[in-house]
């Protein structure tokens, strides 16, 4: 069962990443943030950190590579907007606990 389960898992997050990449390259990091807790540059830490645990050392560039589906500096000119002014804001209420 635990290689089934890993298989599984697996499965779910390689979805999950092209549903960021190619159906939602548009949900921005700074609203994934205030409403989940994590974003794009948060998944990219915890797979280099999981690659660490496996012994194989990653760079941060590589591991954001591996999300963003591209350089992340590519999908950030292609993407990525200036936060408005309500974005940081929820944001910065998110981090204190009220959402």
């Amino acid at each position: 069962m635990p290689a089934t389960e890993t298989e599984i898992e697996a499965a779910t997050f390689r979805r999950l990443l092209r549903h960021l990449v190619e159906q939602r390259p548009d949900v921005q990091n700074i609203d994934l943030m205030t409403l989940a807790g994590f974003c794009r540059n948060c998944l990219a830490d915890w797979y280099r950190e999981a690659a660490a645990a496996q012994g194989i050392e990653m760079g941060k560039e590589a591991a954001r590579e591996r999300i963003y589906g591209q350089p992340f500096e590519q999908w950030k000119a292609k993407h990525q907007k200036p936060a408005s002014a309500e974005q940081i804001a929820a944001f910065e209420r998110a981090q204190q606990g009220g959402h």
